[in-house]
C-alpha cells in the first residue's frame, strides 16, 4: 500500500468498503499502487494496469487497455463510445466484488501480459474528432489560444475536444471553453486541471 493514496479510500463513504476491497484484490496481484488523476492507479513496470474510480452509481476498476484483452465473462464495459483503449468493470455492491474475485485477478494478470506484450490500441486521430464551431470561433477571435491549443499534445486536444462537445446546448460548449481557456494557455491538458483540483482539495481535508 502506497501512504499518498490512502487519503482517497479514507474519504470515500459510499463506496467505501467496495473500493477497499478492490484495492486488496489488486495489491494481491503485486501491482505498483500510485494515485493518479485523483484515484489509485496500478503499474507494472511504470506501464499503467487498472485504476479504480467511482461514480455515483457504481464503481469501478478500469483497464487502461481492456480492448484488447479477451473478455470471457463479458464484464468489460466501453463507458462511452468516444472511449477507445479503456474498459471498466463495474460493481453495485461488495458482494458482486467478492463473487468476481478469481476472475478479476485473471483479468489483471490479463492486462500485464498485454502490456508486456507490446501491443497497442489503434486510434483514432485527433484530426478526425470535428472541432465544435464554439472553439472554431475562439480560436478566430484569440490566436493565441489557437497556437496554444495546437502546442498541445494530440491526447490533450483530444480530451478537450470531448469535452467541449459533450454539451448538446451551445450556451453550455461555450462556458467549458471559457473556463478552459487559462489551462490552455498554460499547456496544461483536462486530465492535469482535474488532477489538480482534486489534489488541492486532498490537500484542505489533511
Amino acid at each position: 500500500m502506497n501512504p499518498k493514496v490512502d487519503w482517497f479510500f479514507e474519504k470515500e463513504e459510499k463506496w467505501k468498503e467496495e473500493v477497499n476491497e478492490l484495492r486488496k484484490i489488486v495489491l494481491e496481484c503485486h501491482l505498483t499502487e500510485d494515485l493518479k488523476w485523483g484515484c489509485p492507479c496500478y503499474t507494472y513496470e511504470k506501464k499503467n494496469i487498472v485504476l479504480i474510480h467511482v461514480f455515483k452509481e457504481y464503481c469501478a476498476l478500469l483497464f487502461f487497455k481492456g480492448a484488447l484483452m479477451k473478455d470471457p465473462k463479458k464484464i468489460l464495459i466501453q463507458q462511452t463510445e468516444n472511449v477507445q483503449s479503456a474498459r471498466q468493470v463495474r460493481f453495485a455492491n461488495l458482494k458482486e466484488i467478492k463473487s468476481l474475485e478469481t476472475e478479476l485477478k485473471k483479468y489483471i494478470f490479463q492486462a500485464v501480459e498485454v502490456e508486456e506484450s507490446g501491443k497497442k490500441v489503434a486510434l483514432k486521430k485527433t484530426k478526425e474528432y470535428p472541432v465544435p464551431e464554439e472553439l472554431t470561433a475562439k480560436f478566430k477571435d484569440n490566436p493565441p489560444l489557437k497556437k496554444a491549443f495546437e502546442a498541445l499534445t494530440p491526447g490533450r486536444q483530444r480530451a478537450y475536444i470531448l469535452h467541449f462537445s459533450q454539451p448538446k446546448q451551445t450556451q453550455t460548449r461555450e462556458s467549458r471553453i471559457e473556463k478552459s481557456i487559462p489551462h490552455i494557455l498554460e499547456g496544461k491538458g483536462l486530465n492535469d486541471v482535474n488532477e489538480y483540483l482534486i489534489r488541492k482539495k486532498a490537500s484542505k481535508n489533511e
